[in-house]
């Protein structure tokens, strides 16, 4: 445990910045144009990242794989269903509505997640 207390720091901006960037880049590409839109998608994912990073991974210390599974399950609906909430609020964008956009964009950066830790460290 106290390895991943001191590699935490670094797994967290990692995980972030590479959710940053996939979910703008899908957002891009799902047509959404307003700068306010995506620096909103950007500030959504900078309160929602860290506790579906940071709590699995101490589910894991204490509960083993499964209490992690479980808790990045929860986590992970919870953060779609929030930042789904914020962008049918805030955002302008509305091709799409903030829900779908929502679950199009955690799946890729969830799926991207696990692809990536597949390929740097041999597990998801």
């Amino acid at each position: 445990m106290i390895t991943i207390i001191k590699s935490l720091p670094q797994i967290m901006i990692t995980c972030l910045l590479l959710t940053i960037i996939i979910e703008v880049v899908i957002a891009l590409i799902l047509g959404v144009r307003d700068k306010k839109d995506l620096l909103n998608i950007v500030l959504v994912n900078i309160l929602t990242n860290p506790l579906v990073v940071v709590i699995p991974i101490y589910f894991n210390y204490e509960y083993g794989l499964l209490g992690r599974n479980i808790s990045l399950f929860i986590l992970e609906i919870l953060a779609f269903a929030i930042e789904g909430l914020i962008y049918i609020k805030v955002l302008n964008y509305r091709r799409i509505n903030g829900l779908l956009l929502s679950l199009i964009l955690n799946l890729t950066s969830y799926f991207s997640g696990v692809i990536y830790n597949l390929i740097i460290y041999g597990n998801a």
